[in-house]
């Protein structure tokens, strides 16, 4: 999908030049919101999809149930939702079982993706109310105690989500596991997305890996870069990614 043309759009994303296309004519983009207003603004500024959450500060939740109803009505592009739930167990800074020292930066551990039965089933749930009202994909991620990708909680989460797409979240990016390892689980899981900063706090940071991500997914999954992604920063990402999707809250 390619970029709305809005008032402001060439601005912020100027063409290399006035003949032929450009980067910006091939990518994605996806603005992480909090309310409906930031998602209307979003998809003036010319947004693609919208991803719909809450207390990003905490590594953000599901949203309530009518912000998102109310959201998949009144826009006009898609609606992706955040399935995290308050219920869980938050532990923030706390202790983990493995913990970098790019985590650290990050606010949230590992550790704050693991979840019992409960949470499963409450994001099961969540999920189906979703598909009823018509969002247009799920993000989700889920560790073991360990740090590495807990297989049998994603494959309940997939199989709710199915027939909608899921994308697989910055739990990533504080997974244990050696990232090719764990990016061909994710594509095993039938994840059609991976949202991730390249394990480091922010996508510039982690330009490195993405690009290696990039080129080891070879669009069998869509390595989505995400944090601190900005309008001033955007054109050297891609060019050093070549990602097909950019992800965050400044965009676009």
């Amino acid at each position: 999908m390619s970029f709305s043309l809005v008032p402001g759009f060439a601005q912020r994303y100027p063409k290399d030049d006035d003949d032929g296309p450009s980067w910006r004519d091939s990518i994605l983009i996806e603005s992480c919101c909090t309310t409906l207003e930031e998602a209307l603004a979003a998809q003036s500024r010319g947004a693609d999809r919208i991803e719909l959450c809450t207390d990003l500060s905490r590594g953000g939740f599901t949203p309530p149930r009518p912000q998102i109803a109310e959201a998949v009505k009144a826009l006009t592009i898609p609606v992706n939702v955040l399935i995290r739930p308050l219920a869980c167990d938050i532990s923030v800074g706390g202790n983990s079982s493995y913990q970098s020292a790019s985590q650290a930066s990050m606010g949230f551990t590992n550790r704050d993706f693991i979840y019992k039965d409960n949470d499963i089933h409450q994001m099961v749930d969540d999920i189906s109310y979703c598909k009823s009202v018509g969002v247009a994909g799920i993000v989700v991620g889920a560790l073991t105690p360990d740090g590495a990708i807990d297989v049998g909680a994603m494959r309940r989460l997939v199989a709710a989500a199915a027939p909608l797409p899921v994308t697989f979240h910055r739990a990533f990016d504080v997974a244990s596991g050696d990232p090719f390892d764990d990016l061909e689980t994710i594509i095993a899981l039938g994840c059609a997305r991976l949202l991730t900063s390249g394990r480091a706090a922010t996508a510039w940071d982690g330009r490195g890996l993405l690009s290696r991500l990039v080129a080891r997914a070879a669009g069998r999954i869509l390595v989505m870069p995400g944090s601190g992604v900005t309008p001033a920063n955007l054109p050297l990402l891609h060019a050093f990614t070549h990602a097909p999707e950019y992800h965050g809250t400044k965009l676009p």
